[in-house]
């Protein structure tokens, strides 16, 4: 969403690319790219809408703290891959039952493969670390930062799902004009 996390992600890719032997180039533009061998480039964006313009023919475009991101940023990202049909990744936490990213995950059918690694399943990750957070956190916190939960922030009268069960896809809905 920031600036500075779109620096930080590039620091990641660079680190990763010096790994696999590709050496560390800037495109010339901003800090926040890099050139790859084959004249490909990786650049990092902050997720606002206005000033993420502007780019084409992108075939890969990772949008990462994906559920930080606002509906706009992301609805202006979507048409930078059309031209060639481009990947698109989205990376995050859950953060609620809102927005692109929940709908998505949720929604979104077959066009998405979804990955979950809940961090029980992460070996770097102590259990009596993950222990210490539920307790200090709470559970509706825990789920949603460790576990790849989607949960309610309780900030309104009725959870989403319960709302949604509320609606029958057997009525149709009264049209007014």
């Amino acid at each position: 969403p920031s600036q500075r996390q779109s620096m930080e992600l590039m620091r990641k890719a660079a680190r990763m690319l010096g790994r696999m032997g590709i050496k560390k180039r800037g495109d010339g533009g901003t800090d926040t790219s890099l050139l790859l061998p084959n004249g490909s480039r990786i650049v990092g964006l902050p997720g606002v809408e206005a000033t993420a313009r502007g780019f084409s023919a992108v075939s890969l475009l990772v949008i990462d703290e994906a559920a930080r991101v606002d509906d706009a940023a992301y609805k202006t990202l979507r048409p930078m891959l059309s031209t060639v049909n481009g990947d698109l990744w989205l990376l995050s936490t859950p953060w609620g039952k809102r927005g692109f990213f929940y709908e998505e995950w949720t929604y979104g059918g077959p066009d998405w493969f979804r990955i979950s690694v809940p961090a029980t399943g992460c070996p770097r990750i102590a259990p009596e670390f993950l222990e210490k957070e539920r307790r200090s956190m709470g559970p509706a916190w825990f789920e949603q930062e460790y576990l790849c939960g989607f949960v309610d922030n309780g900030a309104s009268m009725f959870g989403r799902d319960l709302v949604e069960q509320a609606f029958d896809p057997e009525i149709e809905a009264l049209v007014f004009d």
